[in-house]
């Protein structure tokens, strides 16, 4: 067993340390502190349920599951956190995962992987695909928050109009660049694919696995309740404001499993796989979890859009046009790596330092 498995496994036990801290009442800064360390582990093992059901589903199937999962744990504190009313979170929190998976991921992977291997290759093209995707998606998000800035006496129920509309476009450009990545330019992918059937050499028990991805999902909803009911009292006792726990610790907390796999891979001197995990993660919250709280927040009656913080919005762009420039010749090294660590610190700082 690896050590990040080991590492994982040793965090389930903040799962009933979680809950008995909530019924004891021991306070609300514990239960979110402990709750987010549940929760850790929670998204690794639906992270290992997604992949050991993909193998047996076939390549197709199995990447239409990837793809509905990778951002499972994202999602449903979202969606928690959007019916407890706390917009400015969840968009924050969109943002938040856009430039970590960008710049913090990417970085990491590309660093770590760099000081073990001198120069580290990937498909160029596959990365001006994904550029090209994360353009659109940027320019989407641009756009509601543009027309609110740039009119006067617009109304809420408007941008809500719009943010509906363009919701609708990125979903179905999303549903294309599935079909371009499973179907019609299938063999451009085939090294992620091909990872994953090596490491499997036996086919896994699809009920067993099924069985734990919808345990891990009712506990990762259960624990998603605890963190946000507790998020506003105990960030503010520990001085955060909610624009910088929403685009830097809840993205971390949700993706720290799929984190530590780009990381990994990459020391294995598999950028591709790596680089597919990182940038397929930042582009399915962009194109799909976005847009999906879009629908969701006006089946909640609440009044979420795409109508952001003009602050955060120069950050997601930053982050897509350095990723972007860096990652568009299919070569990565140690100081590249370095060069993202960097944009997403500075990038930390300037929202801690932001007021709300």
């Amino acid at each position: 067993m690896s050590t990040k498995n080991i590492i994982f496994l040793g965090l389930l036990v903040f799962i009933p340390i979680s809950l008995a801290v909530h019924f004891l009442e021991w306070g609300e800064l514990i239960v979110f502190i402990t709750a987010g360390l549940a929760i850790l582990p929670l998204a690794a093992w639906m992270g290992a349920a997604t992949e050991e059901i993909a193998v047996v589903v076939g390549p197709s199937l199995g990447g239409l599951l990837n793809a509905t999962f990778g951002n499972a744990t994202e999602l449903i504190i979202a969606l928690v956190a959007l019916n407890a009313g706390l917009i400015d979170v969840v968009k924050a929190s969109i943002t938040g995962s856009i430039i970590g998976n960008l710049l913090l991921v990417m970085g990491l992977s590309m660093l770590l992987g760099g000081l073990r291997y001198k120069e580290q290759t990937f498909q160029s093209l596959v990365a001006r695909v994904n550029a090209s995707s994360m353009n659109l998606a940027v320019i989407a998000i641009l756009l509601p928050t543009a027309m609110n800035y740039t009119s006067i006496g617009i109304s809420e129920r408007t941008l809500q109009n719009l943010s509906l509309a363009v919701a609708v476009v990125l979903i179905l450009v999303y549903a294309l660049t599935l079909l371009f990545s499973m179907k019609t330019h299938a063999y451009l992918y085939d090294v992620g694919v091909a990872e994953i059937e090596i490491e499997a050499e036996e086919k896994p028990n699809i009920w067993i696995w099924t069985g734990v991805l919808l345990v891990c999902t009712l506990f990762v909803a259960l624990e998603s309740e605890l963190l946000v009911d507790t998020l506003e009292v105990a960030t503010s006792k520990l001085g955060l404001t909610a624009l910088f726990t929403g685009v830097i610790l809840l993205p971390i907390v949700g993706n720290a499993a799929e984190h530590a796999t780009a990381v990994t891979v990459a020391m294995k001197n598999k950028m591709d796989l790596s680089l597919s995990v990182a940038v397929g993660s930042s582009m399915q919250i962009a194109l799909f979890v976005a847009p999906v709280l879009v629908i969701a927040g006006r089946l909640m009656n609440q009044p979420m859009d795409l109508d952001f913080n003009p602050f955060e919005l120069v950050a997601v762009a930053v982050a897509v046009l350095i990723a972007n420039s860096i990652s568009s010749d299919g070569k990565s090294n140690w100081l590249e790596g370095t060069l993202l660590l960097a944009a997403y610190t500075v990038l930390g700082f300037a929202f801690y330092f932001h007021p709300v």
